[in-house]
């Protein structure tokens, strides 16, 4: 789920801004509207200086059902709605190890949303259902239980109106601006063989990720104007290959999008 992706200061001056050590947890990243965003949100301090004194069933209600402890609705730039669909005792187990991060001293602003979000973000929290793993024996089934826990449709999905664009998921396309400069695409992981994945094997999908666990890996210092991307590859290589196996096998299970996606424009 790499919760420390956007709770922590991500190091944008190298490849694929890998968390800063020292601030996992803490909050802070803005998501604002030159983002595309209505309005200015940020990620809170997840450490027990921050949420320390929230209830287990408080912060599961955040993440699982998109409502904070004072009973305010959450804008969904964590996919609430999506782990909510996860099993009750992973989610458990996400707010037990949240509990086990260093407390980190940060204030982070109130988010706030823009009119009518502002109104429209009342109608957005909806109960949990949750539902038990399925077997990994069922490789489709479970890998789309991991690709929902991680989240894969949030940032490989066009949006309009803050819905998916019907009949384009996971074709990718959806831009965001590097702190850098320039802006990155989400690639289009649909099993088309000209413009997503169709082409891959299983074990390129696989290596894909696992680079970026060798031991030996270091991530290249970028510049301004150059290549990054927001992708946490160093943070989903640490996943095991039967679940990496699994998300291929249900990805190539969708329906292929001819979506042709230019991955990287200069301001």
């Amino acid at each position: 789920m790499v919760c420390i992706d956007c709770h922590s200061e991500r190091d944008w001056t190298k490849f694929t801004g890998p968390p800063k050590d020292g601030t996992w947890g803490k909050g802070g990243e803005a998501f604002s509207k030159e983002m595309g965003f209505p309005g200015m949100f940020y990620a809170r301090n997840i450490t027990p200086a921050g949420i320390g004194d929230w209830t287990d069933g408080e912060v599961l209600r955040a993440i699982t059902m998109g409502v904070n402890k004072e009973g305010h609705p959450l804008f969904p730039v964590m996919p609430h709605h999506l782990y909510g669909q996860l099993a009750q005792e992973d989610m458990e187990a996400v707010v037990a190890y949240l509990r086990t991060l260093p407390a980190i001293e940060n204030e982070v602003p109130a988010s706030r949303a823009d009119f009518p979000m502002n109104f429209l973000l009342n109608t957005i929290p909806k109960k949990a259902a949750f539902q038990p793993v399925p077997s990994a024996a069922d490789q489709v089934r479970y890998g789309k239980y991991l690709t929902t826990a991680a989240a894969c449709i949030k940032c490989h999905t066009q949006k309009k109106q803050g819905q998916n664009v019907a009949g384009m998921e996971f074709a990718g396309g959806i831009e965001f601006p590097l702190p850098g400069g320039g802006k990155i695409a989400s690639a289009n992981i649909t099993p088309d063989p000209q413009t997503g994945i169709g082409r891959w094997s299983k074990e390129t999908f696989v290596s894909r990720f696992k680079q970026y666990a060798d031991s030996s890996y270091r991530p290249h210092t970028v510049g301004k104007g150059e290549l990054n991307t927001l992708m946490p590859w160093s943070m989903y290589a640490g996943m095991e290959r039967e679940d990496l196996e699994a998300i291929y096998v249900y990805l190539q299970s969708l329906p292929a999008v001819q979506h042709k996606v230019t991955r990287f424009t200069k301001n």
